[in-house]
């Protein structure tokens, strides 16, 4: 599986789902209608090492890594209590090989937050593993998207 075919899966799995570069990745958000300048993230594709995203070694032909938000109960399901928030550039400490390939584990520097990630899923990582997952990812972007609508609606309204 490369990149270009998991944003296809997504794009055609789910609905609503807007893909734009943010912050050096390709960020697939949730955003029915255009309401909101962005959405809200749904699921990103990093593809490069940054300054403060080195950890799974991007740089290696081929490596990519999928990142998804997941609740609280299934993070610690999978994972156990959330990690401490790394310093600026640094990475969560959980023991994890952030350089795995195909292995799901907390994202090295958003663990702290709910996130995981996989680098260089294969299609049967993606559906046994990640699909799961991503319909959760997708419905926590549906509940915030209506929450920063909602806000936005009374804001404008007053």
């Amino acid at each position: 599986m490369t990149p270009d075919d998991f944003r296809r899966y997504v794009s055609d799995r789910y609905d609503d789902v807007v893909v734009d570069e943010a912050w050096g990745e390709q960020g697939l958000f949730y955003n029915p209608g255009g309401r909101l300048p962005r959405g809200t993230y749904f699921v990103t594709v990093k593809d490069r090492d940054s300054e403060n995203d080195a950890a799974s070694h991007l740089y290696r032909d081929g490596v990519w890594r999928v990142n998804l938000g997941i609740g609280d109960a299934t993070y610690r399901r999978l994972f156990g209590a959330r990690p401490e928030r790394p310093p600026k550039g640094g990475v969560v400490d959980t023991g994890h090989d952030f350089t795995a390939l195909d292995e799901l584990h907390p994202h090295p520097v958003y663990g702290w937050a709910g996130w995981v990630s996989i680098v260089s899923p294969s299609e049967t990582t993606v559906e046994s593993v990640l699909r799961p997952l991503l319909d959760e990812a997708y419905d926590r972007a549906g509940a915030q998207f209506s929450k920063r609508v909602s806000a936005a609606s009374a804001t404008a309204g007053q």
